[in-house]
């Protein structure tokens, strides 16, 4: 009897086990109660079981509220696998454990429902306690201390996880997910990882059973995740608990002198072990909920999709301190302070408390206004919903850069002769600043209104209400002429130098001491003094602090592009004031009574400068000559490759097709270009039909630029290739896919013979000559094939390895219809060519549609020796791999 087992994992609905396996025969009762139950298994290591996580007593929990989880749990008896939950509006999104366990359903009623931040499943709040019964746990984000080696690696599996709606494409078949008229489907459509976001069709031919033993490379962001494997739960020793009982009769004293001694070993229910990875670069988020509205909330989910829920932390849940203390030994740390100008200067101020040696560097992700910090770190001015896995590659590549930190030294100034007053201070809120210390006018008005919003709290809940409060308290000081006595009751003294006098005669109304270009929300007060030799640029690392007077004139025009009146660049600054006057540190303002303020040199704090592009007006020691002439290569990209790719730029380059080569001048803009780019189209139309030669729509566009043209020259996007975006580009598989197919050679209106399909490949001389007069040897055909897969196809040993000492080495892994050109070379026995391929860098590891490697290839071709050879190179590739890998 032939009988078609279909074993489909369904932990949503069914609550038995993820996953597909097919087997086709003669089977047996007892053979499918066998499947069936090596399924089961293989299943249950995919979700909690991934780690040698011990059973916990607290999962037979009585109370349905208590499993309602919105924090991480970091005492003795946290559970591993445990959700956390938010609040959710989502209602496209069906109730995780299925209709068989959904209390909800059975009660008919419209019941308020939570989403985990960590794996994105969504629950009504009375069925989260039947996760437990269809045994689906959220991804682990510890392990328990149960190996005797602690720093023994342990791979971290796959969590599997079904869904009913799911973007982008699988990664199996490069198809989409979505399905016509699918909204309210309640059929699951994909299984994704939600440690390495890897989405496959739920089905037979895309997931395959033996995926679910597989380790997991943890995805694109593997240098930055903080695996569970580090995370240790340790268990309090019960020799410790015992002794901890018994009481013993000491002196008071005694007791107390231990006592210090005890805080300072704390035991502490988590520590971290991490395992060194030269490549790796672990980050620890900080989120401050209450900046930029409810952005904080958002951000902070996110960061525990993409991340360790266990390396974000909630600011208002106590503050960096706890979580800088755990990571503190972990080599290579980098460190995100996703709010204010505040909040990284309350972590910078936790790192020089704890002395943490050497300091992580701090990127920021500016929430809410101003952030004159974040736009000096090319951060911007604040977060408008760019993909948070794009910052994350922004954190990693980002360059450490220097900060310098002021010290405040504040005494009183006795000879004053002013009596003290309730509304004064004599302290500062800060005594370190990172960005300014100013006083006077502005600091006058944003006094003023921390004043009235603290009387009247309710009054301020609006951002646009205080900007227009801002504006008004502005205009009335200046009508006022609250500030203009301000020379006249301070004295100032740079490196040795008093200024007093020149501070008089400009009649300054404001004095800002300055350390980074940006201020008041992006103005750059101190300017470009190049014409005055005596400043220099102003940088935030030279160990120099700038001091700049402004007049109401000079205030005035700040916000368009004007500067302060620059009075010195120093390393030392004593300021005595006479009367109470109002000053502010980083925003944070005060009334303060006569004081004399010392301003020094604090340290220099890590950190991370995003990196940013060359834009069109580069430094002067920047400048390159522009060449005379440039080749450049042109390629299209439809609109639904650029919608799926977009986040991915060599995936885009893959799927674009090559047009031609335009050679233009070094200073032409892009509408030059477009003039060529219609010129070679035209060209293009004489020849046979191919994707290169489908006639672009008119409403084209380059992808780097949508708009005014004529403004951007091509040297600011690129002096080899640029995209342009075809929104009706249609590609169509269908055209060539005759297998002696050859790539076109992208050539200009040169002497240069374009290859025709039907032609045989060149030698390796002819080849060679094709290449200097400006052939690409990394274009694809139409069916996707390189010119390398056509040389390996045909055995030509010469043309192969001038292809590797010229090409580009992505070609080695190039999929064609799902081998690469290892696997053809082993499939053909062509051993030389392997040995080529091998050398240059060709994966071993890689495998085609049918999961099969080059040895195994080797192998179906009965060629022993070279599968053999091959695979004795696959395991040193594996072991070298092991040697530099990110991920554990």
């Amino acid at each position: 009897m032939t009988v078609i087992v279909k074993i489909i994992g369904n932990i949503s609905a069914q609550g038995q086990y993820t996953g597909w396996a097919m087997c086709v025969g003669t089977v047996t009762s007892s053979r499918q109660l066998l499947s069936l139950c090596v399924s089961r298994k293989a299943i249950s290591k995919s979700g909690l079981h991934q780690l040698p996580c011990q059973p916990s007593t607290s999962l037979n929990r009585s109370d349905p509220e208590a499993d309602v989880r919105s924090t991480l749990d970091w005492t003795e008896s946290a559970v591993c696998g445990d959700h956390i939950w938010f609040e959710t509006s989502v209602s496209g999104d069906y109730c995780y454990v299925g209709e068989q366990h959904c209390i909800a359903r059975a009660l008919q009623k419209s019941i308020s429902r939570r989403k985990c931040a960590a794996c994105k499943i969504v629950a009504h709040t009375i069925c989260i306690e039947q996760l437990e019964k269809i045994n689906f746990r959220c991804k682990p984000s510890f392990r328990e201390s149960g190996s005797r080696n602690i720093r023994e690696p342990i791979g971290v599996r796959h969590h599997w996880v079904h869904r009913r709606r799911q973007e982008g494409k699988c990664k199996q078949c490069g198809k989409g997910f979505q399905q016509k008229f699918a909204f309210h489907s309640k059929e699951i459509v994909a299984i994704s990882c939600s440690w390495c976001q890897q989405a496959y069709h739920n089905k037979v031919s895309c997931f395959m059973l033996q995926q679910i033993e597989e380790a997991c490379p943890i995805g694109a962001h593997a240098a930055l995740i903080v695996p569970p494997t580090w995370i240790i739960r340790v268990r309090r020793h019960q020799s410790s608990m015992k002794s901890s009982k018994k009481k013993k009769r000491t002196s008071f004293k005694r007791k107390s002198s231990k006592k210090g001694a005890e805080d300072g070993r704390q035991w502490r229910p988590f520590l971290i072990r991490p395992i060194p990875a030269p490549l790796m670069k672990p980050l620890l988020v900080f989120v401050n909920p209450k900046s930029g509205g409810n952005q904080g909330n958002k951000i902070l989910q996110s960061f525990m999709w993409y991340l360790n829920p266990r390396q974000v932390f909630d600011l208002s849940q106590g503050g960096p301190k706890e979580g800088l203390e755990l990571y503190r030994k972990v080599h290579n740390l980098r460190i995100m302070a996703c709010g204010g100008d505040g909040t990284v200067g309350w972590i910078l101020s936790c790192l020089d408390e704890l002395a943490i040696n050497p300091q992580p560097p701090v990127a920021v992700l500016p929430l809410g206004t101003g952030n004159d910090l974040a736009r000096t770190l090319n951060w911007g001015g604040g977060y408008t919903d760019e993909p948070l896995s794009k910052i994350l590659s922004h954190v990693e590549d980002g360059t450490v850069v220097q900060l310098d930190r002021w010290n405040l030294q504040v005494d009183p100034n006795h000879s004053a002769g002013v009596e003290p007053d309730e509304q004064q201070t004599d302290k500062l809120l800060l005594d370190v600043f990172n960005n300014y210390f100013s006083l006077g006018f502005d600091a006058h008005v944003t006094l003023e209104f921390h004043e009235s919003r603290e009387a009247n709290p309710e009054k301020f809940n609006s951002r646009f209400r205080n900007k227009m409060f801002y504006a008004g308290t502005a205009f009335s000081d200046f009508l006022m002429g609250s500030s203009k006595d301000l020379s006249k009751h301070i004295k100032l003294v740079c490196d040795g130098t008093d200024l007093t006098s020149k501070v008089q005669d400009l009649k300054l109304q404001c004095l800002v001491f300055l350390n980074i270009p940006r201020y008041c929300a992006g103005t750059t007060p101190w300017g470009t003094p190049g014409e005055h030799h005596d400043f220099e640029p102003q940088r935030h690392d030279d160990g120099f602090i700038e001091v700049i007077g402004f007049t109401m004139t000079s205030l005035a025009t700040l916000q368009v592009g004007g500067h302060g009146e620059r009075l010195n660049q120093c390393r030392e600054v004593t300021l005595t004031t006479t009367k109470p006057l109002p000053v502010q540190v980083d925003g944070e303002p005060c009334r303060l009574a006569p004081s004399v303020i010392h301003i020094s040199l604090r340290n220099q704090a890590n950190m991370v400068q995003k990196t940013k592009r060359p834009t069109s007006l580069p430094h002067l020691n920047d400048q390159q000559p522009v060449p005379e002439r440039l080749r450049i290569r042109v390629s299209r990209i439809s609109m639904a490759d650029y919608e799926a790719l977009h986040y991915d730029k060599d995936k885009l380059r893959q799927a674009s097709i090559p047009l031609g080569l335009i050679v233009v001048s070094g200073d032409s803009d892009l509408e030059t270009c477009r003039e060529h780019i219609q010129r070679l189209q035209s060209e293009e139309a004489a020849k046979p039909k191919s994707l290169s030669s489908q006639r672009l729509s008119p409403k084209w566009c380059f992808l780097d630029c949508k708009y005014i043209e004529h403004l951007n020259y091509v040297s600011e996007i690129s002096q080899e290739e640029i995209f342009i975006l075809d929104p009706e580009l249609v590609v169509m598989m269908t055209i060539g896919t005759s297998p002696s197919a050859m790539p076109d050679l992208v050539n200009s209106a040169s002497s240069l013979t374009s290859m025709q399909p039907e032609e045989s490949p060149p030698g390796g001389h002819h080849l060679q000559e094709l290449h200097q007069q400006g052939a690409d040897l990394t274009a694809l055909d139409f069916s996707g094939c390189s010119l390398l897969h056509h040389a390996v196809a045909t055995g030509s040993k010469e043309m192969v390895r001038y292809l590797l000492d010229n090409g580009n080495c992505r070609l080695l892994d190039l999929h064609e219809g799902g081998e690469t050109v290892l696997h053809l070379a082993a499939s053909l026995c062509h051993r030389t060519i392997c040995h080529y391929l091998v050398e240059a860098g060709a994966s071993l590891m890689k495998t085609d549609l049918q999961g099969e490697t080059p040895k195994n290839r080797a192998e179906k071709a009965q060629d022993s020796e070279l599968a053999a050879y091959l695979e004795n190179r696959q395991h040193y590739q594996m072991i070298q791999r092991e040697d530099q890998e990110t991920a554990v």
